[in-house]
């Protein structure tokens, strides 16, 4: 199975796809990981542009191919990186689940974007204005939404679990 995970910075992604991928036997494939890389390679600067997705499709794709699950994280914030997600999951043969993480409650939000650390070294966080003011298209098919406004972490991850069971 292919889950594919977006939502706007410090909605809880990588909170909810780490332990995702643990429990469903997974890999988890990080766009911000593979991007932060290229940057360290010294190859490339900050804004990539579609590479560090470009790759995760790559990597995603091999591992799908060896029957793994891939739990696919990144804010792909647009249709054409959502459509070229679900083209992965196709050519493998696998099932796709897209998940869309949001924090509905803004000042919650707000309180995670500026207070949080990034566990990338050199990786530069957006700030709260670069997150509201963020090109994010609405989703526009069926697709799981968590809201993890409110809740625990292992609260989130268990309605993602208790969704993926129905697919």
């Amino acid at each position: 199975m292919l889950v594919v995970i977006g939502g706007l910075p410090a909605a809880g992604k990588t909170t909810l796809s780490r332990p995702a991928a643990s429990r469903l036997n997974g890999v988890h494939v990080r766009v911000d990981t593979i991007e932060q890389a290229i940057v360290r390679s010294g190859l490339a600067r900050q804004p990539l542009g579609p590479v560090g997705y470009v790759v995760a499709y790559a990597l995603a794709a091999d591992h799908l191919r060896q029957g793994l699950t891939v739990v696919a994280e990144s804010v792909n914030p647009l249709a054409v990186t959502r459509d070229a997600w679900r083209q992965v999951g196709v050519e493998a043969g696998v099932p796709v689940a897209e998940v869309e993480v949001v924090c509905s409650d803004a000042a919650e939000h707000r309180r995670r974007v500026t207070s949080r650390s990034s566990d990338l070294p050199g990786l530069r966080l957006p700030t709260w204005r670069e997150v509201v003011e963020r090109d994010y298209e609405p989703w526009t098919r069926d697709h799981i939404i968590v809201d993890t406004a409110g809740q625990t972490p292992e609260q989130s991850l268990a309605t993602l679990l208790r969704e993926l069971t129905a697919i």
